[in-house]
């Protein structure tokens, strides 16, 4: 073969620098649709938080780059008209979860799809879907926590045509805008989604136009067929045979009384297929924590946890989704029977990904990673002010990030590496409010050689009376260590008011009314520690207790390291100290749960908490 010749990938008919200058051309094509929607939406929980997911799909409905499952075919398996029907230039919408199997999972997040024609033929789809600030319902932010249906959780619009042969239909969307608080970031925000996927339209338009159709169709399916080889030697290489794996772990409760919940995880391979059963979780509850977990998209989570930890450089996609199979019992929290309420799903979900990657540190030997903060808490905070006009802020928060191998969790941090925080001053700016406090939570993230990330507190002064209605969770549960690595912190959530008393609040609250002058202090859970905390780096300790991150008394007791009143390790005191707990302590555990009490005595912890709470609000 002549040294000319282009070395072309597998069985298809494209050469690999061809495939790489596509590939990475879709991957900056996904970054360009999110800076497309930041840049175009109005709210702050897209604008400055980044809460959308971008897709590219290919002709078949296929994900070749994206980070949520697909579920393209479900989508238009529920709408009115066939795919046949489509046309250059449509653009459907939808945000009802059960009309596409869970790839949004509550009301608010819209999904906008846009079938992508090249020449008269389907080449592909891009989709974009984004967290609306509201969309109707019985609380501001339409996550209500006391909602058994999601009738009560807002406006459901089913898989429909937004643009018709490009063509706007104006009277659905201020239709759907009419059934809001906010109608005007509602059409803004729509409007900017649609814009994000018609950038990834233009993006395959110009590989088309540069390389031709035939030759960017079989791109997509060579990068999805790279991406299935690339799984398949991680799969031999990391997952054993012959084994069964499982894993239980908790989400609290679901705001009206009812828990713990349990999710159990089972793992085992055959040959290339690694069989993932849910079978064991708790059944479907009352309140609104159910998670309609879509099957390609846990799929897409189990690729993505060991490509991030084994092959970063692999594309995450649905080439490899034949690879897994997974068992979804309908009617349990992670498969809920409609028309369950779904708004709060988010504990769920973050906790899944605990339990994942927990049952994989059973079955991968050397890689273990801790358990975290355990949701991604929002906070909604609504009413009237003082000249007449309504105001309504929606801000999601973060807690500690777990420790993996070879590193501490991070600190105040979301699940999803893109969130950002919503800067105080925009807060400040537009919201009668003001932020007194937003720092790292001292001594929350689980001890070990690794640490866990610490949680955080923000404390907020109301200038306005209204009202506020969040979720959070690990405050009964802890987020477990492992390896040796002790368990993180729980969360917690006081008021403050204006006389000086102070209420504590369960993690999960609607609609409290709140005074000009009340003060909110929202503090969330760290992450677990892994490996032996006397194995830690004595100089790290040292500088993370300088820094406000681990106290004296933290690094004494848990780390066993000693600091003198300059702020610098006791060396002979330390090594002293370390012998002293090693000589004493218990054998470590695989994995340490905190001091949790039985079941049944946290559930009635939990039921007599809401209670509790109810009667005093009452």
């Amino acid at each position: 073969m002549s040294s000319d010749t282009p070395a072309f990938v597998g069985d298809h008919d494209i050469d690999k620098t061809t495939l790489d200058i596509i590939e990475s051309t879709l991957a900056n094509t996904r970054e360009e649709m999110d800076r497309v929607v930041e840049t175009t939406a109005i709210s702050p929980v897209i604008r400055e938080q980044s809460d959308q997911f971008p897709l590219v799909a290919d002709a078949q409905g296929r994900m070749v780059m994206g980070q949520f499952g697909s579920a393209i075919d479900t989508i238009l398996d529920n709408s009115p008209f066939d795919r046949d029907d489509l046309e250059d230039g449509d653009v459907i919408a939808t945000n009802d979860p059960y009309m596409c199997a869970g790839a949004v999972s509550h009301t608010p997040d819209m999904l906008l799809l846009r079938p992508i024609f090249y020449d008269d033929e389907l080449v592909g789809f891009s989709s974009q879907w984004g967290n609306l600030m509201d969309v109707g319902g019985k609380t501001p932010g339409s996550m209500p926590v006391q909602a058994s249906t999601i009738f009560e959780e807002g406006v459901r619009l089913p898989p429909v045509k937004l643009y018709k042969a490009g063509e706007f239909d104006d009277e659905l969307l201020e239709t759907f805008a009419h059934n809001t608080r906010l109608p005007e970031h509602a059409e803004a925000d729509i409007k900017a989604l649609a814009a994000g996927t018609k950038a990834a339209e233009d993006r395959v338009h110009e590989l088309c136009d540069r390389f031709g159709k035939e030759t960017y169709l079989e791109a997509c399916d060579a990068i999805l067929d790279r991406t299935r080889d690339g799984m398949i030697d991680l799969i031999d290489e990391f997952v054993p045979e012959g084994e069964r794996f499982t894993f239980e772990d908790y989400v609290d409760d679901d705001g009206m009384g009812n828990g713990p919940i349990k999710l159990h995880l089972e793992i085992y391979r055959e040959g290339d297929t690694v069989y993932l059963d849910w079978t064991g979780t708790d059944a479907q509850v009352p309140g609104t924590v159910n998670f309609l977990l879509n099957e390609k998209m846990f799929k897409m989570f189990t690729g993505v946890f060991l490509i991030m930890a084994f092959d970063p450089l692999l594309t995450f996609n649905d080439g490899y989704y034949d690879l897994f199979e997974v068992t979804l019992p309908e009617g349990t929290v992670v498969q809920p029977e409609f028309p369950a309420a779904l708004g709060n799903r988010l504990p769920l979900m973050a906790r899944q990904f605990d339990v994942l990657q927990a049952t994989f540190s059973k079955l991968i030997d050397g890689f273990s990673v801790a358990g975290s903060y355990g949701t991604s808490p929002n906070l909604v905070y609504a009413g009237t002010d003082s000249e007449g006009n309504d105001f309504q802020m929606l801000e999601i928060l973060y807690g500690g990030i777990p420790a993996r191998p070879g590193g501490d969790g991070l600190d105040g941090h979301s699940w999803w590496p893109l969130f950002r925080t919503v800067p105080a001053e925009y807060q400040e700016a537009y919201y009668p409010l003001s932020i007194d406090e937003y720092s790292t939570r001292e001594d929350t993230g689980g001890p070990g050689r690794f640490r866990g990330g610490h949680g955080i507190t923000k404390v907020y002064t109301f200038e306005e009376d209204g009202a506020i209605t969040f979720q959070d969770d690990r405050a009964h549960t802890y987020p477990w260590g492992v390896d040796g690595g002790t368990h993180g912190e729980t969360s917690e959530k006081k008021l403050v008011r204006t006389d000086g008393s102070v209420e504590e609040l369960p993690s999960k609250v609607e609609n409290v009314p709140v005074a000009a002058g009340d003060k909110l202090v929202f503090r969330t859970a760290g992450g677990g520690g892994l490996g032996d905390p006397l194995e830690r780096d004595v100089d790290l300790v040292a500088r993370e207790v300088r820094r406000g991150l681990i106290s004296a008394d933290a690094a004494r007791g848990e780390y066993g390291v000693v600091i003198d009143d300059e702020g610098a390790v006791d060396a002979a005191a330390t090594e002293a100290r370390r012998e002293e707990i090693r000589e004493t302590r218990d054998d470590l555990g695989d994995f340490d749960y905190g001091p949790l009490p039985p079941e049944e005595e946290l559930a009635e912890q939990i039921a007599t908490e809401r209670r509790e709470f109810e009667q005093r609000e009452d």
